[in-house]
């Protein structure tokens, strides 16, 4: 055999070769079982309902990462806390796997005031509730024009169109009585026939 070879230098060289790219294919093979934790898994823990800072604990002790891909506005749930997760409880994935988390917004759901002036009060009314308002009450104020909406208020404060308030907020929506300084029209027309008459009368 050693004679052989020593006849044949080129096969030699091609037989180690072949031997050599065998062990380091092997060798490879072996270290990405490693890297990837080939045959290893974890099954995912449950974190709804958790602080975004406990279930990054929980996640951490099972060896997943927690990462924040959206946020909510959920009535129902504590601000801050987990209300969906990706891949869901059960699941069964590699260690070190990300884990998609959905929260529950830490701040208040915050809504937009349209340009209601000049809507009617009904309209207006229908209008911000349809956006979300739930706590909308109507004031009466002097103003020529009856039933149209003159602006809204929150906490006395006149809010502008385009103005974002919390979804919570308790708005008031101004609406004319249609009096002008304290009279109705029929009324300022009465007392200007009046004048009149008694003009009339002195001129007599």
């Amino acid at each position: 055999m050693v004679d052989f070879f020593r006849r044949h230098p080129v096969l030699f060289n091609l037989l180690l070769m072949a031997i050599t790219s065998v062990i380091l294919l092997m060798l490879a093979m072996w270290g990405l079982n490693i890297w990837t934790g080939h045959g290893k898994v974890q099954v995912v823990p449950d974190v709804s309902g958790m602080s975004l800072k406990e279930a990054m604990v929980t996640l951490q002790r099972c060896n997943l990462h927690a990462e924040v891909i959206d946020s909510v506005h959920n009535d129902q749930a504590s601000r801050g806390s987990v209300v969906d997760q990706i891949p869901p409880a059960g699941d069964k994935v590699k260690p070190g796997r990300d884990i998609y988390l959905t929260i529950n917004a830490f701040t208040k759901k915050q809504l937009t005031i349209p340009d209601l002036t000049g809507s009617s009060a009904r309209q207006a009314m229908s209008v911000l509730r349809s956006l979300g308002f739930n706590d909308v009450t109507s004031e009466i104020v002097p103003s020529d024009y009856k039933d149209l909406v003159l602006g809204v208020k929150s906490m006395g404060v006149s809010l502008r169109a385009g103005t974002q308030v919390p979804a919570d907020a308790r708005l008031t929506v101004e609406v004319g009585s249609g009096i002008s300084g304290g009279f109705e029209e029929s009324d300022t027309l009465s007392a200007l026939d009046n004048t009149e008459w008694e003009q009339t009368e002195f001129f007599e």
